[in-house]
């Protein structure tokens, strides 16, 4: 979800900046990028080891609180064609997920503003066991969505989630945003989803199949 469907990426970094200046430590912006596409647990454990006297969870909720609040009041910056690949994902039939380490409340949130019904599931970072790279939030879509991983393609833009995606056994594509993906493995890298369509995807997958066909 934040940096392929939407631009929330700035809004967790100044929320972490005003969390770990109110303990008296420092976050730049290298700092936040080790972040990006991480499970939250995990983000909060960083940010504990950079002063942060919170619990995990506690920091979690009080990030997801300062984000929601800068999407009610900044509005929610969509990523340059993603909703308009979606619309056409559906018009075409093609079920959809989305699979974010965000809380599911913050993203039903941003699924709501979607002035269509974008997906079929949502998986979120409180929905699964382990998170990102960890391939269960996509396996447990593929469950949702009562489809083999291996018919799925997944659409990431940090190294983090582009692993999870490749270790579940789908056609990973990577579209960078705040990150390179360069050398973490995607199946294919696409600079933008400006302009793509359904049949983008399918032909990228219909390629991926024929290549792991010809190998076998």
């Amino acid at each position: 979800m934040d940096g392929t469907l939407v631009d929330t990426e700035p809004y967790w970094m100044a929320a972490e900046t005003s969390l770990v200046e109110s303990f008296g430590g420092t976050w730049s912006h290298e700092d936040a990028l080790q972040l990006v596409g991480n499970g939250l647990i995990d983000s909060a454990i960083i940010l504990q080891n950079a002063g942060v006297d919170m619990d995990a969870e506690a920091i979690v909720s009080l990030l997801t609180d300062a984000v929601q609040e800068s999407l009610r009041i900044q509005g929610v910056p969509f990523r340059p064609g993603a909703r308009e690949l979606l619309k056409d994902l559906r018009s075409a039939g093609i079920p959809t997920g989305l699979v974010t380490m965000s809380l599911r409340r913050m993203a039903l949130s941003v699924v709501d503003l979607i002035e269509f019904d974008a997906f079929d599931i949502v998986v979120a970072g409180d929905d699964v066991d382990n998170p990102k790279p960890h391939p269960e939030p996509y396996l447990q879509a593929a469950a949702l969505l009562d489809i083999d991983i291996a018919d799925a393609v997944v659409i990431e833009d940090s190294p983090t989630g582009l692993r999870a995606g490749i270790a579940s056994g789908a056609v990973a594509l990577g579209v960078p945003h705040i990150v390179s993906l360069e050398g973490v493995g995607a199946h294919e890298l696409w600079p933008t989803l400006d302009g793509r369509s359904a049949a983008d995807l399918v032909d990228l997958f219909d390629r991926r199949s024929s290549m792991t066909g010809a190998t076998r």
